[in-house]
């Protein structure tokens, strides 16, 4: 994999290993050079500056000496004094500035390859430019840390932290890496991280990370991720990996520049030949040929796609967006539905213990029923063991644990056999549920909850409920939606009655609900039988098969690791509206490459005819090619100014599960 932005190559070897040595040479025969990966600077940035300024020298030089040879040219005479003068100013020009350029295509027609540096250069400050947002996010880490060793502190550069290591955090510093909190509270800003503006409340437990900035609260934070492996190195190198993929469009691109560099020169060699039969007039034939070669340069060509993957990328992490393949871009414009799973996406996922009826002593249910959801990790387990905590009811250990996938669980209690789950799971153990406790779930269902059976000796004896909250920008975020004329669907293992309460807040049109956790991915599927190109919003394990059979996965970042990896683009905050934000995103990028390339192909295609025919002089042919290339680059930059539309403002927040 070739990241020609960012200079890297990736080699991954099928058969036995190549010494470095070796490889070094078969790159340095093709014209380009290669260097161990731990002695390339990092940052993308510091080369790129580099090359601009050793650029910018040359230029300076080169115009120097350019300038008068041009005034000579326009305005003296053709003495032979002058045609001397002005061969001694350009000679340097061409053989000493420009000799980068000629040794590039001597190099590469050894090998028999040609590219853009047969005819011209590439524009570094525009590549400098187009990388800033990676730039960008490799500055915003913290370069010293505070350590707590030995009951003193000291400062280190932040590059030295260690996992294990204590690691101090005042108001207004940044976390130098990714921890976990074992002293102290306060509220992080994680915006460069996430997009999302709200500060983050964190406490003892609480994971923070490198380079998020501590609000008011002194923490002692123990680091657990360093280096590479670190939050903001991840989001770095999964947009760099971006950058280096190509998008389909661009491979008829390819394939045309693997031809038009031979093509080019052949016609210009045509065109001298043409005109010595025509006219036998060698300066004309010089002139023609001349201008064939500079008009047909193809920068604008190569840089159409890779410049806007580049800015778009970029700007999309900048807004808490990452893309994981450059594909993305052009598979992102044939979405017309959207499937959200409703736990972590459109609601916060965070429940609570909405209601309880028992029979007989509700803290003796709730402890039974708590005591056995302490083996689970599922939302619905932890809300009732934060209630039993909530109620100060100390709890048992459970024994022979068993879970029912999308049923509940089945365990023992202080040797009383307990079921905690849904109606189907009482039914499938033989247990009754009395028509009250019937009644009461009904009841609680229509507050918008989630209501569940506890049973023991033989028969339900408890009705439990909890609610998880709509998050406040769900509804802004289907609308978005909807006015990007994209429908928008609601999976969800819940109640119909429940989920239908919920998809009618937000404004949603179709609910699949009481769906099993392996059966989210034959969902989609049946989606797509019915002709539609399908995107899955999901954050949990279960959704990773979802993510995969979608056309489009879209894994929010707060969720788990499986899903993240399963997801062509990761959110990096819960918000719900950074679906359309993405979407939106990766439709003006993939615009922008249409309009690079459609603009490459036409001022390419109308030039060439008319400097073959000599009517276009070199001077003007030369500042048309430049002017070409900065055009599709300032183009691209435009997506730099991408703002997200947000047609809802503030937004109701509810109950629902």
């Amino acid at each position: 994999m070739v990241n020609f932005a960012g200079r890297r190559a990736q080699v991954v070897f099928s058969g036995a290993a190549v010494d470095a040595h070796t490889l070094q040479e078969a790159v340095s025969r093709i014209g380009y050079s290669a260097r161990e990966a731990d002695k390339i600077a990092p940052n993308v940035a510091e080369r790129y500056a580099a090359e601009t300024l050793i650029q910018r020298r040359n230029t300076l030089l080169a115009g120097l000496l350019t300038l008068p040879a041009f005034l000579l040219s326009m305005f003296g005479n053709d003495s032979t004094a002058v045609i001397a003068a002005v061969w001694a100013l350009v000679t340097p020009v061409e053989f000493i500035f420009g000799w980068q350029f000629h040794r590039g295509a001597a190099v590469r027609l050894r090998g028999l390859t040609a590219n853009m540096d047969t005819l011209i250069s590439l524009e570094a400050r525009s590549k400098r430019r187009a990388s800033q947002a990676v730039t960008r996010l490799l500055e915003l880490g913290a370069a010293e840390a505070t350590l707590r060793r030995d009951g003193s502190e000291i400062r280190i550069p932040a590059e030295e932290i260690r996992p294990g290591d204590l690691m101090v955090v005042r108001p207004g510093e940044k976390a130098p890496t990714d921890g976990t909190i074992i002293e102290g509270s306060s509220t992080f800003d994680e915006s460069m991280l996430t997009g999302e503006s709200a500060p983050v409340e964190k406490g003892v437990g609480d994971t923070v990370f490198g380079a998020t900035v501590n609000q008011h609260g002194l923490v002692v934070v123990e680091a657990t991720r360093v280096g590479a492996g670190t939050a903001l190195a991840q989001i770095v190198r999964l947009v760099e990996e971006t950058q280096a993929t190509k998008a389909p469009v661009q491979h008829l691109a390819d394939r045309i520049s693997a031809v038009f560099v031979p093509i080019v020169m052949l016609t210009a060699a045509a065109t001298f030949g043409a005109w010595m039969l025509v006219s036998a007039d060698a300066a004309a034939a010089v002139q023609a040929a001349v201008a064939v070669l500079i008009i047909a340069c193809p920068c604008a060509l190569g840089l159409a796609t890779p410049t806007a993957i580049m800015v778009g990328s970029g700007r999309g992490a900048e807004l808490g967006v990452l893309f994981r393949n450059a594909d993305v871009f052009e598979r992102s414009r044939l979405i017309d539905t959207v499937a959200f799973d409703k736990t972590g996406t459109l609601t916060r996922g965070a429940m609570t213990l909405h209601a309880l009826v028992a029979e007989e002593d509700e803290g003796g249910a709730l402890k039974l029923a708590a005591s056995l959801e302490a083996a689970s990790t599922h939302p619905v387990g932890k809300a009732v063991v934060l209630g039993a905590e909530e109620r100060g009811l100390e709890l048992s250990p459970a024994g022979s644990v068993r879970a029912r996938p999308g049923l509940g669980l089945t365990g023992e209690v202080d040797g009383i056999a307990v079921t905690i789950g849904s109606a189907a799971l009482m039914t499938d153990e033989d247990l009754e549920i009395p028509e009250h406790h019937r009644s009461a779930a009904a009841a609680m269902e229509a507050e918008g909850a989630g209501a569940f059976f506890t049973a023991w000796d033989g028969r339900v004896r408890a009705t439990l409920a909890v609610a998880d909250t709509v998050h406040p920008a769900a509804a802004s975020a289907v609308a978005a939606l909807h006015d990007a004329g994209i429908d928008v669907v609601m999976i969800t293992g819940d109640k119909r009655g429940t989920a239908e309460r919920v998809a009618a807040l937000l404004g949603i049109d179709h609910v699949v609900a009481e769906v099993l956790p392996g059966e989210k991915s034959a969902e989609i599927g049946r989606l797509q039988e019915q002709g539609r190109k399908v995107a899955f919003v999901g954050d949990g394990i279960n959704d990773a098969p979802a993510l995969t059979q979608a056309d489009l996965g879209i894994a929010v970042g707060t969720g788990s690791d499986i899903a993240i990896e399963s997801g062509d683009i990761v959110l990096l905050s819960g918000d719900p509206r950074l679906v359309s934000t993405a979407l939106a995103l990766a439709a003006a990028a993939f615009r922008t490459i249409r309009q690079n390339l459609f603009w490459a192909f036409a001022y390419n295609t109308a030039a060439i005819p008319l400097a073959a025919a000599g009517l276009l002089n070199p001077m003007i042919a030369a500042a048309a090619m430049a002017t070409s290339s900065v055009s599709v680059v300032t183009n691209s930059l435009r997506l730099r100014r991408f703002r997200a539309h947000d047609p809802g403002g503030p937004q109701r927040s509810s109950a629902g599960r």
